[in-house]
């Protein structure tokens, strides 16, 4: 593991127990609280992008618009909200997805890509996948690119990464446990 996998990992907190017994909630609040980390998260986003051609940076509500902001400010490029239904003003399009219990659904701007968008989805843990590839099915819809989808953490025995890998979405992380 080299430092910078080390020093992003120790700064995410370990709640036991939350928000339920048994359940290990992987907390990234310490990450954001310490300069050097998050700085570190970034810019090792930034340089593995640079180069890239990267338009768009589409970030999964919510903490995902944290990462996905600073993220685009430091690449130079835009940045596209994927929101829960109803947040949204305007006209929108929407993609459901299932979730273990029941369905959800998640929304962007009717035009907030085009055909000439390299995109890049961005959010802070990849759990069991779902949410991106919707995310990657709604981005599709409007003829945009995604180039790959990027976390900070990964719980890779929850198995998102098989499942963007058998959607084709191409995912990178930080950090996993």
């Amino acid at each position: 593991m080299d430092s910078t996998v080390t020093d992003i990992r120790d700064a995410i907190g370990s709640i036991k127990d939350y928000p339920k017994p048994g359940i290990i909630f992987r907390d990234i609040t310490p990450l954001l609280q310490n300069t050097d980390a998050f700085q570190l998260a970034i810019n090792t986003l930034r340089q593995r992008y640079s180069g890239q051609g990267i338009t768009q940076i589409a970030a999964i509500e919510a903490r995902g618009f944290i990462f996905g902001s600073a993220l685009a400010y430091a690449m130079g490029c835009g940045l596209t909200l994927l929101r829960k239904p109803g947040k949204l003003p305007g006209e929108v399009v929407s993609q459901s997805y299932q979730l273990e219990y029941g369905s959800d659904e998640l929304q962007m701007h009717q035009n907030a890509l085009t055909e000439n968008d390299r995109v890049l989805i961005v959010d802070d843990l990849l759990a069991t996948g779902g949410t991106v590839v919707a995310a990657n099915q709604l981005i599709a819809s409007s003829g945009a690119e995604v180039i790959e989808a990027a976390f900070v953490v990964s719980l890779p025995e929850l198995g998102g990464e098989d499942k963007l890998q058998q959607s084709g979405v191409a995912c990178y992380t930080l950090c996993q446990f």
